[in-house]
């Protein structure tokens, strides 16, 4: 019986879809998973991408409140897309357990699993016509926006739960903490303000956050929330929808996503109870607010105190996601060369100041791509 959040962790291995795993995850790839969902679930194609890939659809559930969740509309952002099966699989194996029983009970799930199948296979934020569908509400100049503009203008939904990945840069406030997860309520006006359907979706992230945070201290980030008309978040709050940003981010040693794919999956379920137990009605905004917004201070990787033609310097590198025969590889790319770099990385490596080049003894410079380096002449591996 799932009776709390802790159930659900004891046995999300018995949840996790298996076909799904790593970064890259395609229309091909969500194929078998939406052919293994049962009658329970009311499968649709709304329509046909700009290189004809199916958009599909999952309803589940028969509750008066109606819940539109999409996610990879950003083709390249991938983790939450599997933290949604892995959600769905909890629904097909548990059908009959009262707490998921109240959930479909009381709430009309709407899902979109995968926005932008053209930007999905080619591990592109943007559409096969290179425009980024979170930039396109107001337009609605492409066919992917207008489906989605579509099923929200037919279902007319209560919340709106828009589901995206976020690079590793990203740090939960001033604090060597990954943002692991962050979420947002995004804005309805350049003003910022503080209406019904923010406060409303405060709630319910405040009531996530109170879930996940004991399981994840210190690696919750609040979002920016600078408004921005053409985003499609701002667009459905701006409606009175209330709307939840959820960014998927980055765990120690986790590049493929797989740990927090569990705890997006985690997120959602959280979500998902709060809004069907209308429990969120009872939580204090002020809770959001104290989130602590992301800041930019990571790097993938730093090396400390090298030598590079005389000078003691630090030498961040960020890796760059390229896809090679259908897996994203990473390429390392030296990104800053300073005197002691007033930045975290998600690992340091200590030169103790060495001699510091490339392979083939060129000075070390910003903007080259280093699979491996010299360290005093010996060869130090960076990928």
């Amino acid at each position: 019986m799932i009776n709390t959040l802790s159930t659900i962790i004891k046995d999300y291995h018995t949840f996790k879809e298996a076909t799904l795993s790593g970064r890259y995850i395609n229309a091909t790839h969500i194929s078998e998973p939406l052919r293994n969902l049962t009658s329970k679930f009311e499968l649709e194609v709304l329509g046909k991408s700009t290189l004809g890939e199916p958009i599909h659809s999952i309803k589940l559930g028969s509750g008066k409140l109606k819940i539109l969740m999409w996610s990879q509309m950003h083709g390249n952002e991938s983790t939450t897309t599997k933290a949604v099966f892995d959600l769905l699989n909890v629904f097909k194996d548990q059908f009959n357990d009262p707490v998921v029983n109240d959930i479909l009970s009381s709430c009309t799930l709407f899902i979109i699993p995968m926005l932008n199948p053209d930007g999905a296979r080619a591990y592109t934020r943007v559409n096969a016509n290179e425009i980024d569908l979170n930039r396109d509400a107001k337009n609605l100049t492409q066919v992917e926006s207008k489906i989605l503009r579509k099923m929200f203008n037919d279902i007319q939904p209560d919340f709106c739960l828009n589901l995206h990945d976020q690079r590793t840069i990203f740090s939960a406030g001033n604090v060597k903490s990954p943002a692991t997860l962050s979420f947002l309520t995004p804005s309805e006006d350049n003003e910022r303000s503080l209406t019904p359907s923010r406060e409303e979706s405060m709630k319910v992230i405040t009531a996530i956050y109170k879930d996940l945070s004991k399981l994840i201290p210190k690696r919750i980030g609040r979002y920016d929330d600078g408004y921005n008309a053409n985003c499609t978040g701002d667009a459905f709050q701006s409606m009175g929808v209330p709307t939840i940003l959820f960014e998927a981010g980055h765990s120690k040693e986790d590049y493929d996503r797989e740990k927090t794919r569990e705890y997006v999956f985690y997120a959602l379920f959280s979500a998902l109870n709060a809004i069907a137990t209308q429990c969120y009605k009872k939580m204090n905004t002020s809770v959001y607010f104290n989130i602590p917004e992301n800041e930019k201070l990571f790097y993938d990787l730093i090396l400390r105190n090298a030598v590079i033609e005389g000078e003691t310097v630090d030498v961040a590198i960020q890796y760059k996601e390229i896809l090679n025969r259908e897996e994203v590889k990473f390429l390392p790319i030296v990104e800053n060369i300073s005197a002691e770099l007033a930045f975290f990385a998600h690992k340091e490596i200590q030169c103790n100041f060495q001699n510091l080049s490339l392979s083939d003894n060129k000075p070390l410079i910003e903007n080259v791509i280093v699979d491996k380096i010299l360290l005093n002449d010996e060869v130090l591996m960076i990928n």
